[in-house]
């Protein structure tokens, strides 16, 4: 599909702005945001306070990272079953315990990295 937009710097920059807003919102309304902000502070502070290699940051990074991404994603698909019904049906069950899944394995798998990285530093 061709649209007829040109490229513009302003609309790049609103788009940046609808993020960063999207990500405050997220921080402001999400009770499980405040559990994933001290988890992430936690890898940081350990992070400081241990010597860990390039690699290992990395490692760190991307798992924190996708923790939130899953997480945002699982607020997104919830707040969207929220607005198409506020009936409790079994297929919106079905999409937010699937998207609850995702965030789990998500933590589970950063919770893994970060014992491989810091346990052997104890």
């Amino acid at each position: 599909m061709k649209t007829n937009k040109t490229f513009s710097l302003r609309a790049r920059g609103e788009s940046f702005g609808f993020a960063f807003n999207g990500i405050k919102t997220f921080l402001q309304q999400e009770h499980n945001a405040i559990l994933h902000a001290v988890a992430t502070m936690t890898v940081v502070v350990l992070a400081i306070l241990f010597p860990v290699s390039k690699v290992e940051v990395i490692l760190l990074v991307f798992s924190v990272a996708f923790v939130w991404v899953a997480e945002i994603f699982n607020t997104a698909i919830e707040k969207t079953m929220d607005f198409i019904s506020i009936e409790r049906k079994p297929q919106i069950k079905y999409i937010k315990d699937l998207s609850a899944a995702a965030v789990l394995l998500a933590a589970c798998t950063a919770l893994i990295v970060g014992g491989i990285v810091f346990i052997p530093k104890f």
